[in-house]
């Protein structure tokens, strides 16, 4: 019998449970995340890893600030993150706002849902920040490699990843 067929996961058997649930916390420490990244000198130490996105709702028009870490490659930004209600507000085609400990820019978003895309991508953000590798369930092998079938896990589960270009 295949690892497949016991898990349903092609890559076998998970390292985690998956991504850790949102603490009561959180939104606290998203208050002090965002109040760290508008710290004059501190906010660019913070935004090496952390970014403010500002994104408005597309049916509200209220503008939410989401702290999130973030990983270049490739000449953009990644956000690898589950599919949490305000991820729904980013558009192809409308412009977000982000903040990295210094003035306000501009990016184009996308959020990738499918396989390939999610897998191959939250490899590189897994590779970039353990941090954040652990906080959304994915484990790393005996040379320090992600776990292929954690990042299938986090996908199955709703993981997305979120392209930024800053324009």
């Amino acid at each position: 019998m295949s690892s497949e067929s016991q898990t349903g996961n092609p890559f076998g058997t998970p390292s985690t449970s998956g991504p850790q649930p949102i603490r009561p916390y959180q939104r606290q420490l998203n208050k002090f995340i965002g109040f760290l990244l508008r710290v004059p000198g501190l906010g660019a130490i913070v935004g090496r890893r952390l970014l403010i996105l500002h994104v408005v709702g597309r049916k509200s028009g209220k503008r939410y600030d989401i702290p999130v870490a973030y990983t270049r490659d490739e000449g953009v930004l990644l956000i690898g993150t589950a599919m949490h209600p305000w991820v729904k507000n980013i558009r192809k085609d409308v412009p977000v706002q982000v903040s990295m400990g210094g003035p306000t820019r501009t990016a184009s978003a996308e959020v990738l849902r499918d396989q390939e895309s999610v897998m191959r991508l939250y490899e590189a953000i897994a590779r970039d920040n353990h941090q954040n590798a652990g906080f959304n369930g994915i484990g790393f092998d005996g040379s320090g490699n992600p776990n292929k079938a954690d990042i299938y896990q986090t996908w199955q589960l709703g993981g997305a990843v979120i392209r930024l270009t800053l324009v």
